[in-house]
């Protein structure tokens, strides 16, 4: 096993033979391709904190360091997935950019193998200019995806929204999506998504450490090709063998994490990636490593070839999102 940290870069952790044979598995679960958004003006989001418990404003000395800092955050990431053969598609945000939160492209477009690329509603309202025609048409010209945007049911007298992959968990593999109702997540948005890609729609409720609805769903479940890490005690406890059930029916081993594990350290917000040597990679914050115990590291050992544990202190602590939420993954049409 090799390991490189310091505190200015990630952590990456990898070996050289698997538990398990994880390459040349055939499926659609995992790309090797992903889009961010390098920020311009990164901040707090006061609108996006009512509905974002995770995040914490920053103390007055921080505020004019932010930006800097964020982007040092960011720079260090890219590298480091690049380093790993991931390619990364980088679009540097707009000079008067006025959304603190644009750095988490994943919750207003989704790039699915079946060639449709998909832009999603957004409940914070700043967070909407986000959304840009120009990344659009580059998916569309470059790799030949036709574009739908779902966002009007913004404008409708009883707005519902659907952020995208924070909203929404698949497995690909099982047609499945995982969804935690929230203000951002409509249970019949959820619904109709499903139906128009022929998914399973699997809802639930989960909650976070002052009781209000977890946000995304993706800060407490990463689906894997093989394996789900999931923070099973944060959903309602009527519904938690049902979610469970659907993951083991669906193949998954099961990684279990704590509530403080997710609350306090965003170890549910991982992504599974593969290279373009087809090895495995499990994407996650330092923070969210240093919260796992030795057995839950041994488990994603076995289902992949590398960790990656990017260094994101400032991202996670005023954007309130981590590192899978900063990656939206390029399904490359078949």
């Amino acid at each position: 096993m090799r390991r490189k940290n310091d505190l200015n870069s990630v952590l990456l952790l990898t070996w050289d033979e698997p538990k398990l044979n994880i390459t040349g598995i055939m499926n659609e679960q995992l790309t090797d391709t992903v889009l961010m958004i390098r920020p311009s003006n990164f901040g707090f989001n006061e609108e996006a904190f009512l509905s974002n418990s995770f995040q914490n404003k920053p103390s007055e000395d921080e505020v004019e360091s932010i930006q800097k800092l964020a982007l040092a955050e960011f720079d260090r990431y890219v590298d480091e997935l690049r380093t790993l053969n991931v390619e990364v598609i980088v679009f540097d945000d707009f000079p008067n950019s006025i959304s603190p939160d644009s750095i988490f492209p994943n919750n207003w477009i989704s790039m699915h193998s079946n060639g449709k690329l998909y832009q999603h509603s957004m409940l914070v309202s700043n967070r909407r200019k986000e959304r840009r025609e120009d990344i659009v048409n580059y998916f569309e010209l470059n790799y030949g995806y036709r574009s739908e945007d779902l966002s009007g049911t913004e404008l409708l007298n009883e707005a519902k929204f659907l952020e995208g992959t924070g909203s929404m968990i698949f497995d690909h593999k099982t047609k499945k999506i995982y969804a935690a109702i929230s203000p951002r997540t409509n249970p019949e948005l959820v619904d109709s998504f499903a139906k128009k890609i022929g998914y399973e729609s699997i809802q639930f409720e989960a909650y976070g450490g002052k009781g209000e609805a977890i946000y995304h769903t993706n800060v407490m479940l990463c689906i894997g090709d093989q394996f789900a890490v999931v923070g099973l005690d944060t959903i309602k406890e009527s519904q938690r063998n049902l979610v469970r059930q659907h993951l083991e029916k669906s193949g998954k081993a099961i990684i279990e994490l704590s509530n403080d594990q997710v609350y306090a350290s965003f170890a549910g917000n991982m992504l599974q990636l593969k290279n373009k040597n087809d090895e495995r990679i499990i994407v996650m914050s330092q923070s969210a490593y240093g919260s796992l115990t030795k057995g839950q590291i041994d488990q994603l050992k076995t289902f992949n070839n590398h960790l990656l544990a990017a260094n994101i202190p400032i991202i996670e602590k005023v954007g309130g999102g981590s590192a899978r939420c900063m990656l939206a993954e390029v399904f490359k049409p078949i």
